[in-house]
C-alpha cells in the first residue's frame, strides 16, 4: 500500500514540468485529465484501504472472542484421582461366650475424586472435590447389619450420615465432598478467610500411608469428619520472635448437627464445633502441629440419612437428645531423616456430660442405671515409619496406634473400611507396601500411579470405640460382656484386614 502511494506521488511530480510547459488551453486539458485519473486512483487505494481495516477489525474481534474463551477454560484447574480396591476383613466376635468368627472374603469397591478450583478475583478462591464410592455389583453399602461401615462394634456400624457423606462405600452418585472459598490476603496482610464444606478428612500423618507427600487436609487424623464451617487464619514467618520459624494459626468454627425449627427451650439443641487449628512450624520436611477444639451439645445419634435410629447408640425409644460436650486436644510432629519418614501424634479427650449423662452403665434390665454425669478423659498414640528405598520404586511402612478406656477419636470419616483404628479402644498394628508403577513421564504435576498392599490386624481392650453414649466395657470379662451385649454393643475381640490397591493421580 505504501509502495502504491509513492508511486503516484512520484508520477505527479514528474508531470508538473510538462504541464508548465503547455500551452495555456492544452496545459488545463492535460492537468484535468492525469488530476482526474489521480483522483480515481486516490478513491480506489481509499476503498482497499477501507476493506483492509475492516478484515482487520474481524480478525482482532476473533482474537478477543477466543481470548475470553480460552481465559474461561484456563480459570478452571481440574484434577483428581481414582482408586479400585480389594478388602479381606475377619473379626473375632464373642457372643454369649463363644467365639464367633466374622468375615467378608472378598469387598471389590471403586472410588473416583474429581478436584475443583477457580478464582474469581485475584484473592478469592474457590476450593471444591466431587466423589463416588460403591462397591462391585452394589448400589448399596453390601452386606452389613445397620446398613453400613465405619463402628467396628457392628459390621460396619453407622447408617449414613452427614459425617460419612462421601467417605463410605454408597452407590455411584457423586456427593460434594469438599466444597469451599478462601478470601487471602485480607487489607494486604497474611490474613484469610474461608467458608463451607472443610477439608478435614484424611488429615496429617495419613499422607505417608496413603503415598501423597502433601499434607491432605488440615486436621490431624484423630479428627477425621467431614463438616460445613468456618475459619479464619494468619501466616507467619517468625514464631515468637525465632528467625525463619514458618506457620500458620486458624480459629475454626463448625456445625456437627443442626436442630431446625423448633419450640424454644424444648427439643434438641444444635451441635457445633469450635477450636484452634496451629501449624506451629512447617518447613521442608519438618511439620509440627497442635489442635484443640470442642464439640458441643453433642447428639446421643446424629441425622441418620434414611431417618431411623440405629442400636447400640445410648437410647431405647430413638428419642434424640443432647449429652453435653467433648474437648479433645491432640498434637503431631512429623519430620524425615535421609528416606526414613516418620511421626509421632497424641491425642487426649474429656466428657463433659449433661444431666443425661455419658459413658452410661447399662443395668441389664432395658434401662441405664444412675447417668454417669462424670468427666472422663481418654488417651491415644500413634506412631509410624515409612521408608523410600533409594533408587527404587518401593516403600514399606509401618503404624502404631493405642486408645485408652475412654478414648474417643472423632473419626466417622476415616479410610479404614470396616473399623476406623484410630478410634480403637486398644491396639492396631498395620505394614504396608507401595509400588509406583513406572508408567513413564507424568503429564502433569499431578500424574501418578502406584499399588498399595497393606495388613491391619485389631486387639480390642474396651468395646464402643468413638461411642460416647454407653460405656465401655472390658472385653476380657464376662460380667462386663454380658451388659454390653445387653446394651446393643457388639464385643469384637480381635480382627484382621488385609486390602489392596491400584490408584490413580491426574
Amino acid at each position: 500500500m505504501l509502495k502504491k502511494i509513492s508511486v503516484l506521488a512520484l508520477a505527479g511530480m514528474l508531470a508538473l514540468p510538462a504541464v508548465a510547459a503547455a500551452g495555456a488551453g492544452g496545459a488545463a486539458s492535460g492537468l484535468d485529465a492525469q488530476i482526474a485519473e489521480l483522483t480515481k486512483q486516490l478513491e480506489a487505494l481509499k476503498a482497499q484501504m477501507n476493506s483492509m481495516k475492516k478484515d482487520q477489525d474481524a480478525k482482532l474481534a476473533s482474537i478477543d472472542e477466543r481470548a475470553e474463551g480460552w481465559d474461561a477454560a484456563s480459570r478452571f484447574q481440574w484434577s483428581g484421582d481414582f482408586r479400585s480396591r480389594y478388602d479381606y476383613y475377619e473379626r473375632d466376635r464373642i457372643a454369649n461366650n463363644v467365639t464367633v468368627t466374622d468375615k467378608n472374603e472378598g469387598l471389590f469397591t471403586n472410588r473416583l475424586r474429581l478436584n475443583i478450583r477457580a478464582k474469581a478475583t485475584e484473592n478469592v478462591e474457590f476450593k471444591g472435590r466431587l466423589a463416588m464410592y460403591k462397591a462391585w455389583g452394589m448400589q448399596s453399602t453390601p452386606g452389613m447389619p445397620n446398613n453400613s461401615f465405619g463402628n467396628p462394634e457392628a459390621w460396619g456400624g453407622f447408617p449414613a450420615f452427614d459425617g460419612t457423606s462421601s467417605r463410605q462405600v454408597s452407590d455411584n452418585t457423586l456427593l460434594v465432598d469438599r466444597a469451599f472459598v478462601n478470601w487471602n490476603n485480607i487489607g494486604g496482610a497474611p490474613v484469610w478467610f474461608s467458608i463451607g464444606r472443610r477439608p478435614t478428612t484424611d488429615g496429617p500423618s495419613a499422607q505417608l500411608r496413603m503415598n501423597n507427600d502433601e499434607r491432605m487436609a488440615t486436621p490431624t487424623a484423630f479428627m477425621d469428619w467431614p463438616f460445613d464451617g468456618i475459619s479464619v487464619g494468619y501466616a507467619y514467618n517468625n514464631l515468637l520472635g525465632v528467625t525463619d520459624a514458618p506457620g500458620r494459626i486458624r480459629v475454626c468454627y463448625g456445625r456437627g448437627f443442626d436442630g431446625g425449627l423448633q419450640q424454644d427451650a424444648t427439643g434438641t439443641n444444635d451441635t457445633d464445633f469450635a477450636g484452634v487449628s496451629w501449624d506451629l512450624y512447617k518447613k521442608g520436611s519438618r511439620f509440627f502441629y497442635l489442635q484443640s477444639f470442642g464439640a458441643f451439645n453433642v447428639f446421643n445419634f446424629p441425622d441418620w440419612a434414611d431417618g431411623s435410629p440405629a442400636p447400640g447408640w445410648g437410647y431405647t425409644d430413638g428419642t434424640r437428645i443432647n449429652r453435653g460436650n467433648i474437648y479433645h486436644t491432640s498434637a503431631v510432629y512429623e519430620d524425615k531423616y535421609q528416606n526414613l519418614n516418620y511421626f509421632v501424634t497424641g491425642g487426649w479427650s474429656q466428657t463433659d456430660p449433661n444431666s443425661n449423662g455419658m459413658l452410661n452403665n447399662y443395668d441389664g434390665m432395658g434401662t441405664y442405671s444412675v447417668a454417669n454425669t462424670s468427666t472422663e478423659d481418654g488417651y491415644a498414640i500413634h506412631l509410624g515409619v515409612r521408608y523410600d528405598i533409594p533408587n527404587q520404586p518401593f516403600k514399606v511402612g509401618a503404624e502404631y496406634n493405642h486408645g485408652s478406656r475412654y478414648w474417643i477419636g472423632m473419626t466417622p470419616g476415616h479410610d479404614d473400611m470396616y473399623a476406623a483404628k484410630l478410634a480403637t479402644r486398644g491396639d492396631v498394628y498395620e505394614v504396608y507396601g507401595i509400588y509406583d508403577i513406572p508408567g513413564g513421564e507424568a503429564i502433569s504435576k499431578y500424574g501418578k500411579a502406584f499399588i498399595r498392599l497393606g495388613y491391619q490386624h485389631y486387639e480390642y481392650d474396651y468395646t464402643g470405640s468413638m461411642d460416647w453414649n454407653v460405656k465401655p466395657y472390658d472385653v476380657d470379662s464376662a460380667a462386663e460382656r454380658a451388659l454390653a451385649a445387653n446394651a446393643g454393643q457388639n464385643v469384637i475381640e480381635s480382627a484382621d484386614q488385609v486390602y489392596a490397591t491400584f490408584e490413580v493421580y491426574f
